[in-house]
């Protein structure tokens, strides 16, 4: 009788247990507990980076889509990756100046951009919804986005995913590319969840976000066709290399003279006036669909941003700094830290900023050949920019105007520096990764560079690294100054004969210059023995196969397959593999899952209350 005489105050007592935790399981977030990242395939299958995948792309008129590819507009095709087959996918030629480029070389390697739903609503790739494969332009070592993107998550930034592909056209050889994943909606769920927030790809519409006329310098033919003109002791933002250290805005790593900054102040992350349209090169280029205020939370976060105010609730610190130690490391001045101001993504959460890594196609020195090694092996830390200066740049500057930020951003390159380069974790990443495509490079049918040409790539980008990391840490223990201010010619890290454009340039291919030896614009006749012009992958192009097409057996020596990274590839990283490094999603955390279980615990008890003891 006493349990039926309380049975309503029994009921609604479980009642406000179940909408308490219910009201925690949906505020888990607010609470400390982890938001849901789901599971995406795609992550340990095309981007298990141990071994070279393959994609084959059919369309009836290939020839015809190659002559179209400067459009950028999609066509349909059907692509195989790694024998998985995705019907009428969406493909187009992507890249701003490259895109138009590739024509100097004579052939037709364009980058490409697929998009698995574009036609077939729902349609991924084991959730991966958009895809780029970058076609190795101006980069002789084929590994400048991969070991910078390799690096970027090293050091715990967000970074898209890569690993290498032998493409294929109809069953044809076409190449050896990057695959890279889009900076989009797949990418935002694997890294921040379903409550993501929004994307932009600030660029400013002027030949691709590049230079604009009247602006910057007037391209003469002693400029922008033989290359720039400099002598080899000048450097962008940097020192000048005999009478002591001197800074000028104008001048450019690579020695481009008097360039201005081409891109806009939006561009450029600052702050300009509350009017939306103002910032028209970042909203018309958002990523995400952005409501009205979003864009107003977005002004309000850049004008703090510029004046110094509220940083901790402005930017991720955390994720910004070490965004910018692998940046200014690699020195990509094809981007923020450029004269061009492009190249980056701009994620805002909640107010909150922070940058994302894109196109380092032109990184270690690449976006401009006239400048010496050691200008850019020594290149100063604190005052990483080519052209313009740190304060025009807010998403920067605010490192450098704070001693706190400053020597967190020092402890995070000195962390970076003895990780990945005093460990020896670089030198065995990068001899794997030469282990695991060369044979591919000295095959590849529509290549911009040679095999031997490649090989001295590799040797320069090698030694070019262990320099740069030579002299950061020089410059943290203050053996030689971190600004451009502060260098002293006697303390540089001698970088001898080295020369960067032996790693590939914007410069190549262009002008007259080639990117075979002799200056010719395309791949001589007799490239592969037993072809007449090199383009095709001839046959036995690996070693015992008929038509190349598949991986070679023993791609890293002393395996029977390629199938696993062998041991002690990153030694720094405790065995780890790549696909195990880099993949940070997980299940729901234990927290939000806890209450869940009892949510529904404690409903069942009172369903099953209920029926036991209803009157």
């Amino acid at each position: 009788m006493a349990i039926q005489k309380h049975f309503d105050k029994i009921c609604c007592f479980f009642l406000a247990c179940a909408l308490v935790l219910t009201l925690l399981f949906v505020n888990g977030a607010r609470l400390g507990a982890e938001a849901a990242t789901p599971a995406l395939g795609y992550e340990e299958r095309l981007f298990d980076t141990s071994r070279v995948h393959t994609v084959n792309i059919v369309m009836e008129d290939w020839e015809g889509f190659l002559e179209t590819c400067t459009n950028e507009e999609y066509v349909s095709c059907d692509i195989t990756i790694d024998g998985e087959a995705y019907h009428n996918t969406a493909i187009r030629a992507k890249g701003n100046t490259s895109l138009t480029q590739v024509a100097a070389y004579g052939n037709s390697r364009y980058s490409f951009k697929l998009e698995f739903d574009h036609y077939n609503e729902g349609q991924t790739y084991h959730g991966l919804d958009k895809l780029c494969l970058n076609n190795m332009i101006q980069d002789n070592t084929y590994l400048k986005d991969y070991l910078t993107y390799q690096m970027m998550a090293q050091m715990g930034a967000n970074a898209p995913l890569c690993s290498f592909v032998h493409i294929s056209v109809n069953g044809e050889s076409w190449g050896l590319y990057l695959a890279v994943e889009g900076i989009e909606e797949s990418f935002l769920l694997r890294n921040y969840g379903e409550d993501y927030g929004n994307l932009y790809k600030p660029d400013t519409t002027e030949m691709g976000g590049g230079f604009r006329m009247g602006d910057g310098p007037q391209m003469g033919d002693a400029q922008m066709n033989g290359g720039p003109q400099m002598g080899d002791s000048q450097m962008a933002g940097g020192p000048q290399m005999g009478d002591g250290p001197q800074m000028g805005d104008s001048q450019m790593t690579g020695g481009l003279q008097a360039p201005g900054l081409s891109g806009s102040s939006d561009v450029l992350l600052q702050y300009i006036d509350d009017d939306i349209d103002s910032y028209a090169n970042i909203f018309d280029n958002a990523k995400t669909e952005v409501t009205k205020a979003d864009k107003k939370r977005l002004i309000a976060s850049l004008e703090n941003l510029s004046n110094g105010s509220n940083l901790s609730d402005t930017l991720d610190i955390d994720q910004v700094i070490r965004y910018f130690v692998v940046h200014n490391f690699v020195l990509n001045f094809d981007s923020y830290t450029g004269s061009m101001v492009h190249n980056y993504y701009l994620y805002e959460k909640d107010g909150q900023l922070s940058m994302l890594p894109w196109d380092y196609n032109l990184a270690f020195g690449g976006f401009s050949s006239g400048g010496s090694a050691s200008d850019l092996v020594n290149y100063p830390i604190d005052s990483p920019i080519s052209g313009g200066t740190v304060e025009e740049r807010p998403m920067l500057s605010w490192i450098f105007g704070d001693e706190a930020y400053t020597a967190l951003y020092h402890q995070y390159f000195a962390e970076f520096i003895s990780g990945y380069f005093d460990s020896g974790a670089f030198e065995a990443q990068i001899d794997a990764v030469k282990a695991l495509i060369a044979s591919y490079v000295e095959a590849d049918p529509t290549s911009f560079c040679s095999y031997e040409e490649f090989e001295t790539g590799i040797d320069t980008l090698k030694t070019f690294c262990l320099l740069r990391a030579e002299s950061v840490s020089r410059q943290l223990d203050g053996t030689l100054g971190s600004a451009s201010d502060t260098q002293e010619t006697a303390d540089l890290v001698d970088a001898g004969n080295l020369a960067v454009s032996d790693m590939g340039s914007m410069n190549a291919g262009a002008g007259g210059g080639g990117p075979w030896p002799g200056g010719d614009a395309q791949r001589p006749e007799g490239e592969f023995p037993g072809t007449d012009g090199g383009t095709e992958r001839p046959e036995g192009a690996f070693s015992g196969q008929d038509d190349g097409t598949e991986q070679p057996e023993g791609a890293f020596p002393g395996q029977d397959d390629d199938a696993a990274r062998p041991a002690g590839d990153f030694p720094a990283w405790e065995g780890q593999g790549a696909a195990d490094f880099f993949s940070s999603q997980s299940a729901l955390s234990p927290a939000p899952w806890l209450l869940f279980v009892i949510s529904l615990g404690v409903l069942a008890a009172g369903l099953i209350f209920a029926l036991l003891y209803r009157r």
